[in-house]
């Protein structure tokens, strides 16, 4: 075996893609900070009861998992960094008001997530504490195309989504975590079949609401007008409803190129969210470039109800469909001792210029940088010049 081989599905980013990653991480984060968010960077390793709390067996399959040996205790390798800020907010700042954070650093998952081609993403995202109305949760929409414009990605397809309807189906109903699991992977599938076999044990009108969301998926108004006519009255649908109209009457002004739709059964994550749910698709990409919600239940797993929504996305599928970037120009300088030529060097490279200083025999060929000029001297001082 060769020694330098990564294991599948893993793969490094070289130096052109590895710049646009940086670029754009530096310009989200930025944004986020426009939007008043703070930036937290929490450990890649924790212990795996803390990393899990509040998330459900969706992500436990996903963390990889090894024992400590100072504790003997179990770590994971987070496969998701929104827990973690979770955490930081209901202990660490421990604030009464709204608290805004961002985050951006590496995630692994054990499995390759379904639709994609890689166990390591570069994680980004960002979070809103303190707010329970449907406001904050279009701001995090908000920001969510704004980071995606920021990559030059302004055709974006958001499908909304609620975790409040099938809570109010099931309301009343003594049904098990296992039962819950598997009823969320029959709705994402559409798996009709199965799901009316298994809804046999459920009230009449719970088991025909529970068929009706396969099919309530498409235009917004269409979705929204058929579920409020069709789906049981409940406190939960009602409000469930009610603030995914909302939020798509206020996301309807964001952009032209913007288009929305509802499909009620894409409940993935239903663990782990617990309101309003969204996924943002782009023409490139066949499954979400980015996903986000409501997930009050979290803060509360870690001993403190918080209110929270935000969203996260992988920076590196991000860098892929960004624009191909052009080449930065660079200045070629010889590689002597001459107090002048650093001196000019310095100068050039504070105002921002890349310059290179060849090595002996080095004809400085990068594929990075274009040399198009060059640092020639002329009498007592060193001058830039097109080569």
């Amino acid at each position: 075996m060769n020694r330098w081989l990564l294991p599948e599905d893993i793969a490094d980013v070289l130096p052109s893609e590895a710049r646009k990653v940086e670029a754009l991480r530096r310009s989200i984060l930025d944004l986020y900070q426009s939007y008043g968010y703070e930036l937290v960077a929490p450990p890649i390793l924790e212990f795996l009861d803390s990393l899990l709390t509040g998330t459900g067996s969706d992500l436990n399959l996903q963390t990889f998992k090894l024992v400590d040996q100072l504790s003997g205790r179990t770590l994971g390798l987070r496969a998701d960094m929104t827990p973690q800020v979770a955490r930081i907010d209901a202990h660490l700042l421990n604030r009464e008001g709204v608290t805004r954070l961002c985050y951006a650093g590496s995630i692994a998952h054990a499995r390759t997530p379904v639709g994609s081609a890689a166990r390591e993403e570069l994680q980004i995202g960002a979070e809103i504490y303190g707010c329970a109305s449907w406001e904050a949760d279009f701001e995090a929409i908000t920001l969510l195309l704004s980071t995606l414009n920021v990559a030059g990605i302004h055709k974006v397809y958001l499908d909304f989504s609620h975790a409040g309807v099938l809570e109010g189906i099931l309301d009343g109903q003594n049904i098990s975590k296992e039962d819950i699991e598997l009823i969320y992977g029959l709705l994402q599938s559409k798996d009709r079949t199965r799901l009316a076999s298994w809804a046999q044990c459920l009230p009449p009108e719970s088991a025909q609401a529970l068929m009706t969301l396969t099919e309530l998926n498409g235009s917004c108004t269409e979705v929204l007008a058929q579920a409020q006519k069709i789906l049981p009255k409940h406190s939960l649908i009602d409000e469930a409803l009610s603030q995914l109209d909302c939020l798509a009457t206020a996301a309807a002004g964001f952009s032209k190129e913007l288009e929305l739709s509802i499909d009620l059964a894409d409940l993935r994550g239903y663990q782990y969210h617990s309101g309003v749910m969204f996924a943002a698709y782009v023409d490139q990409l066949p499954q979400p470039i980015a996903r986000g919600g409501r997930y009050d239940h979290v803060g509360q797993a870690f001993g403190r109800a918080r209110p929270a929504t935000g969203f996260s996305l992988d920076l590196l599928s991000l860098a892929h469909l960004a624009p191909q970037w052009v080449r930065r120009p660079a200045i070629v300088a010889p590689w002597i001792n001459d107090v002048t030529l650093t001196r000019k060097i310095t100068e050039l490279r504070h105002t921002g210029e890349v310059v290179i200083q060849a090595m002996p025999d080095d004809a400085v060929e990068t594929a990075e940088y274009l040399c198009n000029r060059e640092l020639v001297k002329k009498g007592d001082s060193w001058e830039v010049k097109q080569k």
